[in-house]
């Protein structure tokens, strides 16, 4: 062995201080970023909203100024329709970003995603019920729920979605992820049947309805629609930051996991808990948002590493700057129309989606 192979050691603690500054650096980046989509969500559309209105307007809010330069028209399309819609499409993000990373950290596969646990799907199927059979089999829970049936409706779709794949792949109280995989396969192909039949079913009126909707969108966002799917989504990502040390367990295997402490079935019934409900409401509110969930985890962890502390708290802050540029370019390309959410989000995700497969194909395999 010569002098020239000897490498010299590495300075582990170092190391650890370069990537916590790194990791650290992202968050911050990414929580900039956010800030950056809000603004620009409540400032730019049809109607021109100066940044001074929105900080007249914030100021007024926090009860420490008023808005007496900004017209009343002005003021409420910021406070009535581009705020909400604007912490809405942040919360979504933040919803799928987060499911994405725990799904990908439970099942130890750079191509998880929340959808593979039927939660979209089976949202999916009760909304679309929801919108052709409203008027008639379904009527008693359209006039239970007023309003608020079809988010409801969602909701209880998707949350009953995950119930069952989670009871099928239960095997004397352990989760058996191979089979929680397959079962969501199963589930979502059964779901997308379901909806292709009551396609064929539905009216021209409910066909626009069902589009835009199984497509994804922000529109007709409301304080009052959105409040409840707010706070659903903020304990679910609240749920899902707290597993982050596990995750980076699990990374090790189960086995390897259980040894070092870890509770490897309580942690999976808590990734597939707070998924459901994060992604479920978000599904119940926007419609079906796919690729967020892939592709928001996957950006973040080559920025920052495998680190599951910061991969989780930066697919959350990523996923909701997305979303949120995602549904500002949704509004803004065709106005005064507006496209599907779901459109501009697929033609984000699906070209990172072939470079992952070419990546790794060049790599030997996936994984």
């Amino acid at each position: 062995m010569t002098t020239a192979d000897v490498r010299p050691p590495v300075d582990i603690a170092r190391l650890g201080e370069a990537r916590r500054r790194r990791g650290a650096a992202v968050l911050i980046a990414c929580a900039i970023l956010c800030g950056a989509g809000i603004v620009a969500g409540v400032v730019f559309g049809p109607l021109a909203i100066g940044a001074g209105d929105f900080v007249s307007v914030l100021i007024k809010q926090v009860g420490v100024g008023d808005a007496a330069g900004v017209s009343a028209v002005k003021i409420g399309v910021i406070e009535q329709i581009r705020a909400p819609r604007a912490l809405l499409a942040f919360a979504v993000g933040a919803a799928l970003g987060s499911a994405g990373a725990a799904m990908q950290g439970f099942f130890r596969n750079p191509l998880a995603d929340p959808g593979l646990v039927g939660v979209s799907a089976g949202g999916a199927l009760a909304a679309v019920a929801m919108i052709v059979l409203g008027g008639g089999v379904l009527a008693p829970l359209a006039e239970a729920f007023g309003a608020f049936a079809m988010p409801v409706v969602a909701f209880l779709g998707s949350f009953a979605a995950v119930f069952l794949i989670y009871r099928l792949s239960m095997l004397d109280g352990r989760v058996i992820v191979a089979t929680m995989l397959l079962a969501g396969v199963a589930a979502n192909a059964l779901a997308y049947s379901g909806i292709g039949y009551l396609t064929f079913l539905a009216d021209d009126a409910q066909l626009r309805d069902l589009t835009f909707w199984t497509l994804g969108s922000l529109g007709g966002a409301t304080w009052a629609r959105i409040l409840p799917a707010l706070l659903l989504i903020g304990v679910a990502v609240a749920g899902l930051l707290t597993l982050a040390r596990p995750m980076n367990g699990l990374l090790l295997g189960e086995a390897d996991a259980a040894s070092l402490g870890v509770e490897v079935e309580k942690i999976k019934t808590r990734a597939a808990l707070f998924t459901a409900i994060g992604v479920g409401a978000a599904t119940a509110v926007c419609g079906i948002v796919n690729f967020v969930g892939l592709v928001v985890p996957h950006l973040v962890r080559l920025m920052t590493g495998p680190d599951h502390r910061y991969v989780m708290p930066g697919s959350a802050l990523l996923g909701g700057a997305l979303v949120l540029f995602s549904d500002l370019v949704a509004r803004l390309s065709v106005t005064p129309a507006e496209l599907p959410l779901g459109v501009v989000t697929a033609a984000v995700g699906a070209p990172f989606f072939f470079w992952l497969l070419i990546r790794d194909k060049s790599r030997g395999g996936l994984g």
